[in-house]
């Protein structure tokens, strides 16, 4: 899927009506999965509203609608095509982030149940760091039914403090590639421009989430390496 038919799929949802909504009896926010229609087609994704999200002490109150948004334009501009097609839209229980759901055979519980390319492995990793993903475990790991790969789940992102948490820490220390480096150079400097990717963030993000943002992509620039866990804590529990 390239960047044109993310697209599309964004615009279905703005403009699709919401048939049907049925809670998803899993984890500790309010999801549901709702069936949306647009001229004779249909499709189903992932709504989170915003008054579904239960109260952190370290995230700010109805903000993580907002970062999954976030983590999408992110992956849009960067142009790392595997997070799902995401809006932000009012739905049958107020505003909130609608995902495209992707349909898959089974969950991932480890690697043994995919195949997962070594590159494409640690764009994630350095995705997740780039985002500053706070809660990344295998099952936020989607292999649709085409095979390709999808990455979800990014609510807990973009704080300004470092929260990096996640099962991959398989290459830390390691150099980063150079043509991932060479991404966020691009990005780096999409953001400097005053793009409208910038523009887009405030919207979403505390300024100093975004100034965090900044130095986390300059970090990248001059060290060139995956970053390493800095304790027991870098690791989600449960791990899947």
């Amino acid at each position: 899927m390239d960047r044109v038919e993310l697209l599309q799929l964004c615009d279905f949802m703005k403009q699709a009506e919401i048939e049907s909504c049925d809670w998803l009896l899993a984890g500790s926010n309010h999801v549901f999965v709702v069936r949306m229609v647009h001229d004779g087609r249909e499709l189903k994704s992932i709504y989170k509203p915003c008054q579904g999200e239960a109260p952190l002490w370290d995230f700010p109150d109805g903000t993580l609608y907002k970062r999954e948004y976030a983590a999408f334009l992110i992956s849009l501009e960067i142009e790392w095509y595997f997070v799902p097609p995401t809006i932000i839209r009012q739905g049958p229980y107020g505003i909130g982030s609608m995902q495209y759901m992707v349909e898959i055979p089974k969950r991932i519980r480890n690697f043994n149940d995919t195949i997962v390319d070594v590159l494409l492995l640690k764009k994630i990793i350095l995705f997740d760091y780039l985002v500053n993903n706070a809660d990344r475990k295998i099952s936020h790991l989607l292999n649709d039914k085409y095979g390709r790969l999808w990455i979800v789940d990014h609510g807990l992102t973009f704080n300004s403090v470092p929260k990096l948490r996640t099962v991959f820490w398989d290459y830390a220390g390691q150099k980063i590639p150079k043509e991932m480096v060479a991404d966020i150079k691009i990005l780096r400097d999409r953001l400097k421009q005053g793009r409208d990717i910038r523009n887009k963030l405030l919207q979403l993000l505390d300024k100093k989430e975004i100034e965090a943002l900044d130095i986390r992509i300059k970090k990248i620039l001059q060290e060139a390496v995956f970053p390493h866990p800095t304790s027991s804590w870098s690791v989600p529990f449960p791990w899947y």
